[in-house]
């Protein structure tokens, strides 16, 4: 065996046995946030749990930030995935129908991971993790480019109803034409609009339900939850017989 060779075995055992270490910080950390909360995950408690020091833990993330960031990452994929097998399980079906089922699929996902859906959702945004190249921001972008292909079906083949650009204020044509611009002019703006209008009121409902916000008046929020998937398909133009 040459000496490249046995660095290079060297070197992907040293891999290995890194990422078997990651993934075992990241299923401490979601032990610590299910069982006992965001605030039980600190550096010091998730290095317990894996039988190290807390300085030894700073060989892998560089602080509290970095941490909650790949661990919220982590809990993007698990969703993404979820709404992809949703949407896949009816392929050949029309994007309306599609869409619907991702967005069921993300709601039974949220009320069986309150803790991660709280965490990704309803949790502030450190500054670190906000840079569009922290890896919170790379796997959320799977999570919404989920949500926002089917959308984008649906202009593209049944282009729904949207507001006049010049009717809304200049701040908010601003936003939505730098949101247009950023997804490569996949929606134009007065679309994109509507779609984030959509999530704004789709995720306001989850959260609310997750965070047990409406006990108050519901013990049952699935027909709550169904009567804004419907109000949200008739304003993406879906079909009666989808929603």
């Amino acid at each position: 065996m040459t000496r490249e060779v046995m660095m290079s075995a060297h070197t992907s055992r040293r891999e290995r046995l890194r990422q078997a270490t990651l993934e075992e910080i990241h299923a401490a950390a979601r032990r610590l946030l299910v069982e006992q909360g965001s605030a039980a995950v600190t550096i010091n408690a998730v290095a317990r749990q894996v039988g190290m020091s807390g300085p030894a833990l700073y060989h892998y993330y560089a602080g509290h930030d970095e941490l909650v960031g790949a661990v919220t990452a982590d809990f993007f994929r698990e969703l993404a995935a979820v709404m992809e097998q949703a949407r896949d399980a009816r392929a050949g079906a029309p994007s309306g129908d599609r869409l619907l089922a991702v967005c069921r699929a993300m709601r039974a996902w949220a009320v069986t991971h309150p803790a991660e859906f709280g965490w990704i959702f309803a949790s502030p945004i450190a500054a670190p993790n906000r840079g569009a190249g922290s890896v919170r921001h790379q796997a959320a972008l799977r999570f919404e480019q989920v949500l926002l292909d089917l959308t984008v079906e649906l202009w593209r083949t049944r282009p729904f109803p949207v507001p006049d650009l010049a009717d809304l204020p200049a701040s908010l044509r601003e936003q939505l034409t730098a949101y247009s611009t950023a997804i490569d002019g996949l929606l134009p703006p007065e679309a994109a609009h509507v779609f984030l209008s959509c999530w704004i009121r789709l995720y306001g409902l989850l959260c609310m339900e997750v965070l047990h916000q409406l006990d108050f008046a519901y013990t049952d929020m699935e027909p709550v939850f169904e009567e804004c998937l419907h109000d949200l398909a008739v304003t993406l133009g879906i079909d009666d017989a989808a929603a």
